[in-house]
């Protein structure tokens, strides 16, 4: 895994003094320690920091053929396949990302239809001038863009552009309302002013200081659902998660997965199991809070069946004040996703040991696991619900302005996913992988990782497991008011430890418990924040931590506290001066 920068200019732009690409590219240190590598090219600029991971010798960038000059951030998990299928070139390194440069010289801005993998990549072709930036279909790995002065400029995280100066520290208004409500951002647009994403899937071709072409590559099967039958869709199932985590597992460093107590990650570590000779090594996170589910019991029992070794930690919640401030730093895209916690402390653990896990997002997503998409499935007069239709403080009254237009990215989502032929459940199951997926999960796993400078692999979020997976009969999905049914079958077959019909328990942080615990001190220090100030009565956010009441309360709290965090430090610039206290008492 690695960072990428670059500025593309027009002709007649001044460049830039040498220490605005400098600090581009410090600002994602984190994300590729081992080395770095830049490259300009008249008035395009591109730069690259690595976290060596496959070719730990040759495989530095920028990666060079002919006209053409390549920087990228991820894995092509099929670069021996791809190498295979071009038997007249003569490659100059082992690496996974010199295929693609190939690719692109052989296709063109269609290059990455060959491509399975996570990956953000920007070739340079020096006869035309353009630049081509592609992000992988499903958006495991980030790509922003921001227009600056004489052109465009690219980054792996939004902090290369605010760090170097070519972009303010300024507040997008409507993408603020957007995470308050949602707790994640939707769409292209950033809760920057002036950042944007580059969608998951899409390929932007670059000239003269502009965007020029966009075209984009779906991540889920076109159709309906289909018809086949359990044993056919079991066997289908068998091959492409197997299939999958063959490749997912390919590396030239030290490697384990992330282990909870659900089916996905249990799915996993059977497949890790069954192809690896030597145990798997396993990661696991618990809380302290007895009120709180623990995973760690269950996950060991899991590993044991496989023979894996398994290694589990516990949080507690003086290291959650002590280092929330750095976690939410880590967050520049802010996702105000509670989990970022054991993420990160999963991750800080990990490295330790390996420098690649696997892990089990996306099947939720492909396989139809939430209970959001079986209230998705009923008509309107038998309870059914649209997912991601209600806000977070829609009934907690501290704000000073009612969000408006906050669901407008999830509407534009639907009106897209409309008309495709798909059951309630798979169009539910799209719109998750349109923005839930890209912009929550993935955001979240790729910052609390590469705060640790470690890779983590989605197996199921590939082409070959979304093809034999989302356009299964609603009913292999969901049966007797259970999701991912037919996973659910297959770990009965292959990993009955996992217990893969019992109750789900739930994954919870008690972070509602211990912000009740320290409300009054917590209250005052929230509410006297710029940020929270702009946004909310500061009175009322006081009374709302010292009288929390419900579920919701306490949420609307712990987004109030990442909020306040966040602005802080990605708004006004300021560094983490300790613990959560202490940060937010500093002026």
């Amino acid at each position: 895994m690695c960072g990428i920068a670059g500025l593309i200019l027009t002709p007649d732009a001044a460049l830039p003094e040498s220490e605005v690409l400098s600090k581009m590219i410090g600002s994602l240190h984190h994300r590729g320690p081992d080395g770095s590598g830049h490259a300009v090219m008249g008035q395009v600029a591109l730069a690259h920091n690595r976290l060596a991971i496959i070719d730990l010798v040759t495989g530095d960038q920028p990666l060079y053929a002919g006209a053409a000059t390549l920087v990228a951030n991820g894995e092509i998990y099929n670069y021996r396949e791809l190498r295979a299928a071009m038997p007249g070139v003569t490659f100059a390194t082992n690496s996974d990302c010199e295929p693609p440069l190939y690719l692109w010289l052989q296709d063109g801005p269609d290059y990455a239809r060959h491509m399975r993998g996570m990956y953000a990549v920007a070739i340079h072709e020096s006869t035309t001038g353009t630049v081509t930036l592609t992000r992988d279909a499903f958006g495991i790995k980030p790509l922003y863009t921001a227009r600056v002065a004489g052109g465009v400029a690219f980054a792996s995280e939004p902090r290369a552009f605010l760090d170097s100066g070519l972009v303010a520290r300024r507040v997008h208004a409507p993408s603020r309302d957007t995470l308050l409500q949602l707790q994640f951002t939707t769409g292209a647009e950033t809760i920057f002013q002036g950042i944007q994403r580059v969608l998951p899937g899409e390929t932007l071709t670059c000239a003269d200081g502009d965007i020029v072409d966009r075209r984009r590559i779906a991540a889920l099967p076109e159709g309906g659902p289909e018809t086949i039958d359990e044993d056919a869709a079991l066997k289908r199932l068998d091959r492409a998660l197997e299939e999958s985590v063959d490749l997912h597992q390919r590396s030239d460093v030290p490697y384990g997965m992330f282990l909870s107590g659900g089916i996905d990650s249990a799915t996993i570590i059977a497949l890790m199991a069954r192809l690896n000779k030597d145990p798997v090594l396993a990661f696991t996170a618990g809380f302290d809070d007895p009120a709180t589910a623990d995973e760690r019991q269950h996950a060991a029992t899991v590993a044991k069946a496989v023979g894996a070794h398994h290694e589990a930690i516990e949080i507690n919640e003086k290291m959650v004040w002590e280092h929330l401030p750095e976690i939410v730093a880590c967050m520049d895209d802010p996702a105000a996703d509670y989990a970022i916690i054991p993420t990160w402390f999963l991750a800080r653990r990990a490295r330790q040991d390996v420098k690649v896990v696997l892990s089990g997002e996306g099947g939720d997503e492909i396989l139809g696991g939430y209970d959001r998409y079986r209230r998705a499935m009923r008509p309107w007069w038998r309870g059914g619900q649209t997912p991601w239709s209600y806000g977070h403080f829609d009934k907690v009254d501290v704000l000073r302005d009612k969000p408006s237009g906050w669901r407008d990215g999830m509407a534009a989502a639907e009106a897209h996913i409309a008309g495709a032929g798909l059951s309630r459940l798979a169009a539910a199951q799209a719109l998750d992988v349109a923005d839930w997926l890209p912009h929550d999960l993935l955001l979240k796993l790729d910052r609390c990782l590469m705060a640790h400078a470690l890779e983590g692999r989605t197996p199921f979020l590939d082409k070959g497991v979304a093809d034999a997976a989302f356009r299964l009969p609603d009913g292999l999905k969901v049966r007797d008011g259970m999701g991912k049914w037919i996973l659910r079958k297959w770990l009965e077959k292959n990993l009955p430890a996992a217990r893969p019909f019992a109750p789900k328990q739930g994954f919870t942080v008690p972070v509602g418990a211990w912000i009740k615990g320290r409300g009054a001190e917590l209250g005052k220090l929230v509410a006297s924040q710029p940020g929270i100030q702009e946004i909310a009565h500061p009175d009322k956010v006081a009374a709302l931590f010292g009288n929390i009441r419900r579920w919701r309360h306490g949420f609307a709290c712990w987004q109030l506290l990442f909020y306040a965090l966040w602005h802080r430090r990605h708004i006004l610039g300021l560094e983490p001066v300790g613990d959560v206290f202490a940060t937010l008492s500093n002026r």
